[in-house]
């Protein structure tokens, strides 16, 4: 098969999880032999034509010149270029800033969507654009040729709104092992003295609920705040805890085994997401050990089970910051561990997207 992926910026990881579910996939897809194309912004660090087998076509985007207007000409420059590769499937991932130029996609190929989350439920979104991306939701649905949901929520949400199938295929993750606890000195903490939450620095996230709660408490147990902070919305969270000296924005961190070990040693791993499907920060905190507090809500609980602590409020984060100790919960650790050998392995995953694509491409065929 000729496989294009759109709607990241690109491979290998240096923004967030499409982009990490891309190069893993990417490299599988071109380890079985298919010839596979992804798509990334022109201001990508990585220059290269070919990423371990993997087409890399670079398109322009201004984004970082105009702001997310640029990611909608990014996109379509994407798709205009596409037309001229003759791809017998193309992986649309998200849906946007895309869904508009879906009409542009070659006539030929197969266009499958994976739906993201509800992505007009951010609350960084005002009215206008939360309702544009109502009707960017609608026109990714109408116009693919199939749909895939990353969880049995956004499945369900799908077929009672739209009255349209898609196929259930989550994330996946990569079972952690090999611990090395010198990577520990590189951010001053102990194994199993400090706390750490990961995320895009948004409000939906709720890292600041979750950072209310660790400033109330009577430790002082360091947190790790980790994800880009350079944006008006870290800006004022890190003014607005400035004086606790035990919560730490370090920044951004791609190095896959920096983070493995930090949530191996980790005491707690806060998960505060609430908009979206099987979130990868999520699945990969499971497969490296760690002992979840997540924000209650159903997409988190549809992957955590009983396996995990849960808040609603600044005052349960304290509460449990304050009594919970990842040594008194280590069978919560192994069943989250087994459920990612289970049902979340990349093997698993990549293996069930590339017979997804067999599928279409078969009965797509059997029509003409």
């Amino acid at each position: 098969m000729r496989i294009g992926i759109l709607g990241t910026r690109g491979i290998p990881n240096h923004y967030g999880g499409f982009e990490q579910f891309a190069e893993f996939f990417a490299t599988y897809a071109a380890d079985q032999g298919h010839e596979v194309y992804v798509y990334n912004s022109h201001s990508h660090p990585y220059k290269g034509k070919n990423f371990k087998g993997v087409h890399i076509v670079h398109c322009y985007d201004p984004e970082n010149k105009i702001g997310t207007v640029g990611q909608f000409i990014y996109d379509l420059n994407c798709i205009k270029d596409a037309r001229n590769k003759d791809f017998d499937i193309i992986l649309q991932l998200g849906y946007t800033s895309s869904s508009f130029w879906y009409s542009f996609h070659p006539k030929k190929a197969i266009v499958i969507t994976n739906m993201d989350g509800l992505e007009w439920k951010r609350t960084k979104y005002s009215k206008k654009v939360q309702k544009a991306l109502q009707i960017a939701e609608r026109f990714a649905v109408k116009k693919s040729d199939f749909l895939i949901s990353d969880s049995i929520g956004i499945q369900k949400y799908i077929t009672e709104k739209y009255q349209k199938q898609s196929t259930y295929i989550a994330y996946g993750a990569n079972n952690f092992n090999n611990p090395n606890p010198d990577i520990l000195k590189h951010y001053q903490v102990e194994k199993e003295k400090f706390n750490m939450i990961m995320a895009r620095f948004e409000p939906e996230n709720n890292i600041e609920m979750v950072l209310e709660g660790v400033a109330e408490t009577k430790t002082k147990t360091p947190i790790l705040v980790i994800g880009n902070h350079n944006t008006k919305y870290g800006s004022y969270l890190k003014q607005k805890f400035s004086i606790y000296q035990h919560i730490r924005f370090i920044g951004a961190v791609y190095d896959l085994e920096h983070l493995d070990n930090l949530r191996y040693y980790s005491n707690l791993y806060f998960h505060g997401h609430t908009v979206g499907g099987t979130n990868p920060s999520l699945l990969e905190a499971m497969a490296s050990q760690a002992l979840v507090v997540a924000h209650n809500n159903d997409f988190n609980k549809g992957v955590l089970k009983e396996n995990a602590y849960y808040f609603s409020s600044n005052e349960e984060v304290k509460k449990i910051v304050n009594s919970i100790k990842k040594s008194d919960n280590l069978q919560f650790v192994q069943n989250n561990y087994d459920a990612i050998e289970k049902s979340f392995n990349w093997e698993k995953i990549n293996e069930q997207y590339l017979q997804l694509f067999k599928q279409c491409l078969e009965g797509h065929n059997t029509r003409e």
